[in-house]
């Protein structure tokens, strides 16, 4: 009787140098963007000043996706995945929507440092912690409420339902470089005719954080986003072996990365928290180590 074999193989060949540096590289960028994005998660979840505040709590929503989309590389960047329509291996697109819950709530979170700036009564009276929480609950739920469906339909559907929501996300990219733009005006006018405060201080670093947070993003992931428009209006664009070498989404990932190493580095704050909820925690057990391997 013949058993077929299971087993999915690797994402490349190791018959080529660069297929070791692939291979090695993935595997550091999944241990490195779980453990920062975690760290923040941790550092936010552990210091009540923080949680409470609702440009953390934005923060937080966006650190857990990059955490999950930094597990999510053991298996898309160590294994051969391909996501798509057909899919080989793939996942029903399930990890790589991670990146869609960031979409939203960077869109969400750059509307909110508005209202706090621009319509601070406005805000202080309806933007409440509740609210936000159920807004970062909304990017969650509205990204895979529209993938079960899309997973569920047949498969010319599935695509048809995906080239929609790719006209969506031309929406929302259009809306995040016009909201990015005047958060910048903002950032450079408004903010520097108010007296040095304590609150000033703090939505300028706030302001800041998702200017930068939200360049570094489209930056990345716009490449990826033009060759998926361009294989969907013309059929040509750039087509990878999978997901492992295909270099758009690979960038688009790194964002996993890069998002929470800029809130570390723009919030002294959140750099405060992570160090003595995380870092300082295990410092004291690794000089431990140390002293015993002497």
């Amino acid at each position: 009787m013949y058993i077929q074999n299971s087993t999915i193989p690797l994402s490349v060949n190791f018959d080529r140098p660069e297929d070791f540096l692939i291979f090695i590289f993935h595997i550091l960028f999944a241990s490195s963007s779980a453990l920062l994005g975690g760290s923040v998660v941790i550092g936010i979840l552990g210091t009540r000043s923080l949680r409470i505040q609702n440009r953390f709590i934005f923060m937080l929503n966006t650190s857990i996706s990059d955490t999950l989309t930094g597990f999510s590389v053991y298996y898309l960047g160590l294994f051969d995945v391909q996501e798509g329509y057909p899919s080989r291996n793939g996942t029903f697109y399930i990890l790589p929507s991670f990146l869609g819950v960031n979409v939203l709530t960077f869109l969400f979170a750059q509307f909110d440092r508005y209202f706090a700036v621009c319509h601070p009564f406005f805000y202080n009276r309806f933007i409440t912690r509740a609210c936000v929480i159920w807004i970062c609950a909304f990017c969650w739920i509205y990204t895979y409420v529209i993938l079960t469906v899309q997973n569920m339909v047949p498969i010319s559907k599935a695509a048809q339902i995906n080239a929609f929501g790719v006209i969506a996300l031309q929406i929302i990219v259009l809306t995040k470089v016009i909201m990015t733009i005047k958060l910048y005006v903002i950032a450079r006018h408004q903010l520097g005719r108010q007296l040095p405060t304590a609150e000033r201080e703090t939505k300028k670093e706030s302001l800041r954080i998702i200017v930068f947070v939200v360049i570094c993003f489209l930056s990345l992931w716009c490449p990826s986003f033009v060759n998926i428009i361009v294989r969907q209006l013309t059929g040509k664009g750039l087509r990878f072996r999978n997901e492992a070498t295909n270099l758009f989404a690979v960038m688009a990932r790194f964002n996993a990365l890069c998002t929470p190493a800029l809130y570390i580095w723009a919030s002294p704050s959140l750099r405060a928290a992570v160090g003595k909820t995380v870092w300082h925690r295990i410092c004291p057990i690794l000089r431990k180590q140390q002293i015993n391997c002497a």
